[in-house]
This record gives structure tokens, C-alpha cells and sequence, in this order.
């Protein structure tokens, strides 16, 4: 373990309402982070649901010691779970007494994230609160029509912005979220702080080759959520002209999957999309580094790690002019965006990247590969090490 020059190595507790084995941007972020935190000889703790029923209890990992709490399933979500506020107080304030904590890093403003911030700020503990979230992402999820969603959305931005402006720290992945979480949550100062990705995991090793596939692969990785748009990708699939013999595969599971799966039914697909279904990370590596072209349809990614994977994997990308995404893409250097829900464009957009020379493809993915530079995880830890220890980082006013 690496212990900070000069510093005493900090006791971290980070707060996540999702954390792993979930599948999402926000849980992979803060496993990330307390893996690179404990690397870098912090004590780390983490407090998150219990991925089941039953009461609070800890487990030794190689991340740190994650602290499970009671939590109830959400019907509307196959493994989403909240925590319950009066479920939970007295067990955080007992974690806070048993801990001792430097600093805490919360990952949101709901349930876990809030309670534990407004622990740590009537204890005066220094507090960084990362959001990862956009209220639209909820909509799925919410059995009610859409004017009341957005009086909900409404509601959840203003609670955000109540509930942020007391850490010491905002950030999040992109200037776009800044922006954003300004307009809606009146939060004034607010970092962008990329989220990082170590690009080195999803690079061929020395002496790695990896066999061209039979026909072109587009992939698309990633929760299959509503939000992310995937049907837009497989009416996209159908329109490309078929002597390209371009197939697609899915990688993740959702809500949505059995409508997805439907629809290639229905539109004569079945031969070239294939549902991977949850693959771990070693096979999710190996579907970056066959695939022709990465494509993003979805429409509320506050930076899409997934596709920072896939261009760490020297892959094309197809995006969605939406939120963040447009950040990942140089028009024509690295791959295009496309205009959101518009699978003609996407089909196009699509077409024109797999009917290039071999090389003019291997250029786009060597391109994406530079781009990713900028979103080191070292970095990243550096800058967040650096939050927790008070030392002063330019922060954005948006």
C-alpha cells in the first residue's frame, strides 16, 4: 500500500445508495473509488443496502469494510433497494461513534447519502458529495403519469440542492452535469471531476490477439434501462443495408429486456442480435476488444463509463447528442454523435463508420484510445485525495 507523502492516511467512509454487485455508473464509481482509496493506504468503510432482507452487518473486502444496512426491495426495479430514513439513523450514527471518520463521501442526496452527510455535519466531519444522478433516470421506475413525474423530478432537484449545498465539496463526472445541477438544483459551485477509468485494463496485453469476428459487431453495454434508448439501436440494426452483415450484441440485464427481445423478434433480427445477458469483467473486455463500433443511445448519461471502457478498448463510437455523450466524441476523428431517438440518423451514422478501410477504422479507435487520457484514474483518485485532505482544487461556478 502506497501511504501518502507527508500526510497521515485518513479513515474515508464512503456513502453509496447502490454499490456492488449492482450493475450501474454510480456503483462502479464507488467501488472503484475505495479500491484506489485502500491502494493509496487509506482506512476505508463503506455504508450501502443490503442486497437482501435482513438486519445490518459488516464485511471485511478488499476495498475496505463495507457496512451493510436494512433495506426493502422496490417493485418497480429488479434489484434497486432503499433504505427507510427510521430504519437507519441509529445504525449510522452507531457506524459514525465505531468508525471515527475523517471525512465522508457521499454518492447522493437520497436515503444512505443524505442521512450520512447530515450525521457527518452535525459532527463538523469535512464532507465531498459526488452526484451521479438525473432525476429523469427515475421515470422508469414511477407507476404514474408523466405531469407527475416532473412535478417529482422538480422536487428532486430542489431536494438535491437542500441537501448538497452543506458539504464543504460538490462535484460531478462532466461540466454539463455542473451545469445542469446549477440550472435545477441552484447549487453555485459545483467541480466537474471525470469519474476516471483506468484505460490499461481494457488494452490488448503483450502477445494478446484477439480474432477478427466473422462479420462486424456494434455493442451496446449497459443497463437495459428505458432511458438508454437500446430499441432505437435495434430499429437502427434493421435499417443498415444488409450486405454490411453487421450483427449487434447486448451486454446487461434491465427491465426492458423481454420487450427488447421482443421487438427482434418482430422485426426478423434474431440471427444477428444477441442478449450476453450479466457477463463478468473479463468477458465484458473481451466484447470492447471485438467489437467493430460502440454505440450509446441513451439520453441521460452524466458521463457513460461504459463507453470510456469501450474507447479505452481503441473502439469507434456512435453516441447520442445528449447530456455528457458529446464530451466522448471529435466528429469524424473518433466516430459521430446522432440525433437522440432517431434511428434513420443512427443507422446512417452507423453505416458510414463500417463501410470505411480497415485502417481509416483502426485510426477511429486509436483516436478514441487518446481521448480517454484525459479521464485518468489516477488522476481522478489524486484530485479526490486531495479534497478530503482540505487542500484547495479550482471548483467551476456554473
Amino acid at each position: 500500500m502506497t501511504e501518502p507523502a507527508g500526510r497521515k492516511p485518513l479513515t474515508i467512509l464512503i456513502a453509496a445508495d447502490t454499490y456492488y454487485p449492482n450493475i450501474n455508473g454510480a456503483a462502479q464509481f464507488g467501488y472503484r473509488l475505495a479500491r484506489g482509496m485502500s491502494a493509496r493506504g487509506h482506512d476505508v468503510h463503506v455504508v450501502a443496502p443490503r442486497g437482501g432482507a435482513g438486519g445490518p452487518f459488516t464485511e471485511p473486502r478488499e476495498e475496505g469494510t463495507v457496512h451493510r444496512l436494512r433495506s426493502r426491495g422496490v417493485f418497480t426495479h429488479e434489484y434497486f433497494r432503499i433504505c427507510l430514513p427510521w430504519e437507519i439513523k441509529a445504525h449510522i450514527r452507531m457506524l459514525f461513534d465505531r468508525v471515527q471518520p475523517d471525512v465522508v463521501h457521499v454518492q447522493s442526496h437520497y436515503m444512505i447519502g443524505e442521512q450520512v452527510l447530515y450525521e457527518a455535519v452535525r459532527r463538523g466531519i469535512r464532507v465531498v458529495a459526488t452526484n451521479h444522478f438525473m432525476p429523469e433516470n427515475m421515470n422508469p421506475f414511477l407507476p404514474f403519469p408523466q405531469w407527475f413525474k416532473d412535478i417529482i423530478a422538480r422536487n428532486s432537484w430542489r431536494d438535491m440542492g437542500k441537501v448538497m449545498s452543506r458539504a464543504d465539496v460538490v462535484t460531478t463526472p462532466t461540466p454539463l452535469a455542473a451545469k445542469a445541477m446549477h440550472e435545477h438544483a441552484f447549487l453555485t459551485k459545483v467541480l466537474p471531476l471525470s469519474n476516471g477509468i483506468d484505460a490499461s485494463v481494457y488494452e490488448l496485453l503483450p502477445g494478446e490477439v484477439v480474432q477478427p469476428p466473422p462479420r462486424p459487431i456494434v455493442l451496446f453495454a449497459g443497463r437495459l434501462a428505458e432511458e438508454k434508448n437500446i430499441n432505437v439501436l435495434i430499429d437502427a440494426l434493421a435499417r443498415v443495408a444488409p450486405d454490411l452483415d453487421v450483427c449487434l450484441e447486448v451486454v446487461g440485464g434491465g427491465e426492458v429486456r423481454s420487450s427488447l427481445e421482443a421487438q427482434v423478434v418482430r422485426l426478423d433480427l434474431g440471427d444477428r442480435v444477441t442478449f450476453l445477458g450479466l457477463v463478468d469483467d473479463d468477458e465484458l473486455r473481451r466484447a470492447y476488444l471485438r467489437a467493430s463500433l460502440f454505440v450509446m443511445p441513451g439520453t441521460a448519461e452524466l458521463q457513460s463509463l461504459v463507453t470510456l471502457e469501450a474507447m479505452s478498448a481503441s473502439t469507434p463510437v456512435v453516441l447520442a447528442d445528449a447530456m455528457a455523450l458529446p464530451h466522448l466524441v471529435d466528429g469524424g476523428v473518433n466516430g459521430f454523435l446522432f440525433t437522440p431517438n432517431d434511428s434513420a440518423d443512427l443507422a446512417e451514422k452507423m453505416t458510414r463508420i463500417l463501410s470505411l478501410p480497415e485502417d481509416q477504422l483502426h485510426a477511429m479507435g486509436r483516436a478514441s484510445r487518446r481521448m480517454v487520457d484525459r479521464h485518468s484514474h489516477e488522476k481522478t483518485l489524486k484530485t479526490f485525495e486531495a479534497l478530503y485532505y482540505g487542500e484547495s482544487r479550482s471548483s467551476e461556478t456554473v
